[in-house]
């Protein structure tokens, strides 16, 4: 008990000593040692790395997981060590619900099986952003969380250790100063000696784990690669999935367009082949469609396209083709000519220029 009361003791007189020393310094009534430029640099350097690092992870959480509830959840998760749990994604959610309005409204109608086109693409598109907020998390954000909360902690508690030996070597330097006996000198020049000592191993510790920052960097760029990495697949997966949503809707006519006799919740009845706007173009033969003297338009293709039968034409991206409206077509098609060949293209495909 007494060993315990002594100790605190002494802790408490250290304490008090140097927060002497620090009001002192901020007086202007003590000398302060400096540190040398190079460990300054070091120091400077290491605060704008944990900012930043810090901004950077702050603002990719919230780009990940733009929903604070979630995040929230999240971090109580994983401080409490256990698995976060798989979530679904919204685009997954309105795949669910377009199928389940689909089974309402019947899948063999044109909306109800657009409606299962468009769900089961948002159902693609969900799991592509599930797969890279996992491998984001992984590659990008768990290795900056782990420099703040690892390296950055350590180099912290080490920096406040340094000041305190610092605050120490400056209070012994002060008690020099003001002795006046031999014997009161003496024990100053000790204690001087003593913490210089550990104010310059502390100083190379803290010089040690600072010009590490170098080493963390080097890896935050490999992970910031990893992160760009799995964007450009995802942006690609996502890209691709649309395209094939677009051909498949281009290829499934409007039964809307030019129809104001429907209305909302009257009953639709699929028009059979010989009243479809488009049937009379299939029965002719592409030869027999001439362009009319006017009316003839440039356009630019947007995306690549595949011919479903001989009736269409084939495009790909960026090309110029000719363009022109036949009587009794489906306003969602035009005919096309390129060179000697000519045939349906659907109007989503195109940009129209002249």
């Amino acid at each position: 008990m007494d060993f315990n009361v002594k100790k605190l003791a002494s802790g408490a007189g250290v304490f008090f000593t140097r927060a002497v020393q620090f009001t002192e310094e901020k007086l202007g009534q003590a000398e302060k040692t400096e540190l040398d430029s190079q460990l300054e640099n070091l120091l400077a350097r290491g605060d704008t790395t944990k900012n930043w690092t810090e901004r950077i992870f702050r603002q990719t959480e919230i780009l990940l997981q733009p929903n604070p509830s979630a995040r929230i959840e999240e971090f109580l998760y994983e401080k409490l060590d256990k698995k976060v749990p798989s979530r679904i994604t919204n685009g997954e959610i309105l795949g669910h619900y377009m199928h389940e309005a689909a089974r309402d409204f019947g899948a063999g109608g044109p909306y109800g099986s657009t409606l299962i086109k468009v769900g089961e693409c948002q159902k693609r598109l969900g799991g592509a952003e599930r797969e890279f907020l996992q491998t984001a998390t992984l590659t990008f954000l768990t290795p900056l969380r782990n420099f703040l909360e690892g390296d950055w902690r350590t180099i912290s508690r080490e920096r406040r250790l340094l000041e305190n030996r610092r605050l120490d070597l400056d209070a012994c330097k002060a008690r020099l100063k003001k002795a006046k006996t031999a014997e009161a000198k003496a024990a100053a020049e000790h204690e001087l000696r003593v913490a210089q000592v550990e104010f310059d191993r502390q100083k190379e510790v803290t010089r040690l784990l600072l010009e590490g920052i170098s080493s963390t960097h080097v890896n935050h760029l490999r992970c910031l690669h990893e992160f760009v990495e799995a964007q450009t697949i995802y942006y690609a997966q996502c890209h691709r999935y649309m395209q094939d949503l677009q051909k498949e809707l281009g290829r499934f006519p409007n039964m809307f367009a030019g129809n104001p006799s429907v209305s909302m919740g009257a009953s639709v009845t699929p028009p059979s082949v010989e009243d479809s706007p488009g049937a009379t173009v299939d029965m002719l033969k592409l030869e027999d469609v001439r362009a009319p003297a006017a009316g003839t338009r440039k356009a630019k293709v947007l995306y690549d396209y595949d011919a479903a039968d001989t009736s269409e034409l084939s495009l790909l991206a960026d090309e110029l083709i000719t363009v022109y409206t036949v009587p009794g077509m489906d306003p969602d098609w035009l005919m096309g000519e390129k060179g000697n060949q000519k045939g349906k293209v659907p109007v989503t495909y195109l940009e129209l220029l002249s």
